[in-house]
């Protein structure tokens, strides 16, 4: 289990990767949505999004000729947002500016 969740935690390890699975606990996305969203570059974004599916930390279905990404595991979104929350109320009890990230459909 400590391995599994090493893997997991080392794939979060990414910025990047956070980010996508800190936008898709915001709300579902295709990979042009979802590479909107976090500023990436669509081939980088999809490479990304293989290897977090493969992880099992995100999952995609498809909706005509789209692949619509999420989190479908609500223990992954509670564990990122504790993690990006507490980190961000530190931030800015030190008085560091914060960048905030907008939600889906803000």
């Amino acid at each position: 289990m400590l391995g599994q969740a090493a893997e997991a935690f080392g794939l979060l390890a990414s910025p990047v990767r956070l980010h996508m699975v800190w936008a898709l606990a915001q709300g579902e996305s295709d990979v042009t949505g979802l590479a909107e969203r976090v500023g990436g570059a669509l081939p980088a974004v999809s490479q990304h999004l293989t290897k977090l599916k493969l992880a099992g930390l995100v999952r995609s279905r498809r909706e005509g000729r789209r692949q619509v990404y999420y989190v479908d595991d609500p223990d992954i979104v509670t564990v990122v947002r504790l993690m990006v929350g507490q980190l961000t109320e530190r931030a800015e009890q030190a008085g560091a500016p914060v960048r905030r990230h907008r939600a889906a459909g803000a």
